[in-house]
């Protein structure tokens, strides 16, 4: 047994670090996010200071503030996670949860963690992985491909309307993407806890980042943990992009797609099918 940086102690196929386990994965006992290095024991007075008043001691989403808290906060124990890059049922990458943690969650009580140092936050990462045992003896998911964005076209919006009908997203989202579909109040995640749809009418950020390359990887990842599935193996890349046109005509944004909309709409207004149930269904 040999010690190395900060306290970290490595031994045949494990570490421990403040009595918890953590298996070497390829070499790698450590979080890196860039050029950092995360370190668990660090990031566990960390958490302590940060995170356990809601997530809790045992990191099981437990935490004294949870019974005031909706939605519930991340069962770290579980190791199931709604923002990721990788494919629906995998483990994220370091990177993924190291946004997370600098992002926060909009419209929940987790807040962006920008004010802590890069170092802390990829500390914390280190962390929250020490929490539930599939990380030791499973990595990451691999990355999905984001390939270049389309043309963000009235064709394309149209046929992305066209697919938010076929594909029955008004039944949690409304016909008008408020979130108020006629599935909205039946919702649960996987912990049983009610849970809300995105309402694509309230501001900018999506729960997942706020950019269209954030929300084309909901599209192709799924949320995990909640209702809202992966579409990877239902619709084709070129479709996804389309998807993202148009729910971002339903933003009170002045977006591009937006402005292109509404530049086409009043002269083809009257040539567009209502969304939703569809009489005589």
């Amino acid at each position: 047994m040999s010690r190395i940086l900060l306290g970290v102690w490595v031994a045949g196929l494990g570490l421990v670090l403040s009595g918890v386990e953590v298996r070497v994965v390829q070499g790698q006992t450590v979080t890196h996010v860039g050029n950092l290095t995360g370190n668990a024991a660090a990031g566990k007075d960390d958490y302590r200071r940060y995170c356990v008043g809601c997530h809790g001691p045992a990191g099981d989403g437990n935490g004294e503030n949870a019974q005031w808290i909706d939605p519930k906060p991340r069962d770290f124990t579980a190791a199931v996670f709604k923002c990721r890059s990788t494919p629906t049922g995998t483990l994220p990458t370091d990177e993924d949860l190291y946004e997370s943690v600098s992002r926060g969650f909009v419209t929940t009580n987790m807040p962006p963690w920008f004010a802590l140092t890069r170092q802390t936050r990829v500390d914390l990462v280190a962390y929250i992985k020490t929490l539930s045992p599939k990380w030791r003896t499973q990595g990451p998911g691999t990355p999905i491909t984001i390939p270049a964005e389309t043309p963000a076209t009235p064709e394309s919006m149209l046929h992305g309307r066209e697919l938010f009908q076929k594909m029955e997203c008004w039944k949690c989202h409304g016909a008008a993407g408020h979130g108020d579909g006629p599935s909205a109040s039946t919702l649960t995640d996987s912990k049983d806890n009610p849970i809300r749809p995105y309402n694509f009418t309230t501001g900018s950020r999506f729960k997942c980042g706020e950019t269209n390359r954030d929300l084309y990887r909901v599209f192709m990842t799924g949320l995990d943990g909640t209702p809202m599935p992966s579409f990877a193996d239902q619709i084709k890349p070129a479709d996804a992009w389309d998807l993202v046109h148009f729910l971002r005509t339903l933003q009170p944004l002045p977006t591009h797609e937006a402005a292109v909309w509404q530049a086409w709409l009043p002269a083809h207004a009257a040539q567009l099918k209502p969304l939703g149930p569809v009489e005589g269904q």
